[in-house]
């Protein structure tokens, strides 16, 4: 069997491997509340994917997607509590004035709530991105924006106390498109559709990483000027990779409202954004598997530990961060690629010493930050 179709297969059965797990093993081998923990775990998971494009694939250091993780979730919060309402009714918690403001209106649609969940994030996110990459803030200084926008978002739904509950947020939702969530049948619903959604966006990401535009995103993540310098808005497709990521956190953040039953500013400020980012740092951000796989493990074992260590958890989150960030940039997706990697030099070594000469220090890195999976070569050969 070929190179390319050995990997086509290993691709297929790796769909296949997680089709069997989160739609067969897991709803036969869960209770009911470790099912619902693990539907929460998909939907922290999907905020992973699209960093991992963001980040692993075009180099933006995305430390703000709480913000877009809050708004898919405060448009499915506030369409919620306006069916749980009736209508023309108004939820409990808003104790002055008349009526609900114009923009809750608006959501009381369901047709347009589930539009505005991909459209008001993508929107922001284009907005912004435009804003940010066109003027070429890059690196550090967009790791501190992006950062910056997630604290002011959370610092202004405290202070709406009478919109949209303040740091109470928005709770005990009664149905989710006319299905009762007390019921446990719904509840494994909601679990199915979040597992058939993260599968699919791990699809979409895998066949934009393999398109021209992957190659393209890959690009200007390891030689921007080039990319330019060639003909290309550098800009342009670090945009597209962040509305794509933006939009994926939206809708995670739009699923976990029904399966957790809050959303609050506690779930969309600063901790929450860096917590999305361990996941991704840990698994590995280049590679395909590695987002999904590191937030799972992550967000299982955050779960695990702090039910016996409640604050020693964050300690433990943020030396593993950086250990990884120290001593496995790519994350443990990549530690194939560096046992790999420390084999040939090994054996590299071995051939040199036989030959009477000591080792080259002109020998590759065993760690590269780009793409084990996609070496730039078309950027240094310069071919677009």
């Amino acid at each position: 069997m070929s190179g390319v179709w050995r990997g086509r297969a290993l691709v297929l059965g790796g769909y296949l491997l997680g089709i069997v797990v989160l739609f067969g093993a897991a709803p036969a081998l869960l209770s009911d509340f470790r099912l619902r923990l693990l539907a929460q775990f998909l939907c922290v998971a999907m905020v992973a994917v699209g960093i991992g494009l963001a980040w692993g694939s075009g180099g933006m250091l995305t430390l703000g997607q709480g913000v877009f993780f809050g708004l898919g979730a405060y448009i499915m919060a506030i369409h919620l509590q306006l069916a749980d309402a009736g209508p023309g009714g108004r939820p409990a918690f808003m104790i002055t004035g008349s009526g609900v403001p114009w923009w809750w209106e608006i959501f009381r649609n369901p047709v347009v709530a589930v539009g505005g969940i991909v459209v008001v994030p993508g929107l922001i996110a284009l907005l912004l991105g435009l804003g940010v990459f066109r003027r070429r803030v890059k690196g550090a200084y967009f790791a501190i924006l992006s950062q910056a926008s997630a604290a002011a978002f959370a610092l202004l739904l405290i202070s709406q106390q009478n919109t949209i509950g303040g740091s109470n947020g928005l709770s005990n939702f009664r149905s989710f498109f006319g299905f009762v969530l007390n019921d446990p049948v719904n509840r494994r619903m909601l679990y199915f559709i979040a597992a058939g959604v993260l599968i699919a966006m791990v699809a979409i990401v895998h066949q934009l990483r393999r398109s021209r535009y992957g190659e393209l995103l890959t690009a200007v993540r390891d030689g921007e000027e080039r990319v330019r310098f060639l003909g290309y808005d550098p800009a342009l497709v670090k945009v597209v990779a962040y509305v794509v990521a933006a939009v994926f956190a939206a809708i995670g953040g739009a699923l976990f409202v029904p399966i957790v039953g809050i959303i609050s500013p506690n779930n969309v400020g600063v901790v929450p954004s860096i917590g999305f980012l361990i996941g991704v740092a840990v698994g590995g951000r280049a590679t395909l598997l590695g987002p999904v796989l590191g937030s799972l493990a992550v967000s299982y074992a955050g779960s695990t530990l702090s039910e016996n260590f409640e604050s020693g958890w964050i300690y433990l989150q943020g030396l593993l961060f950086v250990l990884v960030v120290a001593f496995l940039p790519g994350g443990i997706g990549s530690l194939g690629g560096v046992l790999r990697g420390r084999r040939r030099v090994g054996v590299g070594t071995l051939a040199e010493e036989s030959r009477g000469h000591g080792p080259d220090d002109s020998d590759p890195p065993l760690v590269d930050d780009a793409d084990p999976e996609r070496a730039p070569a078309d950027v240094h050969s310069g071919r677009p």
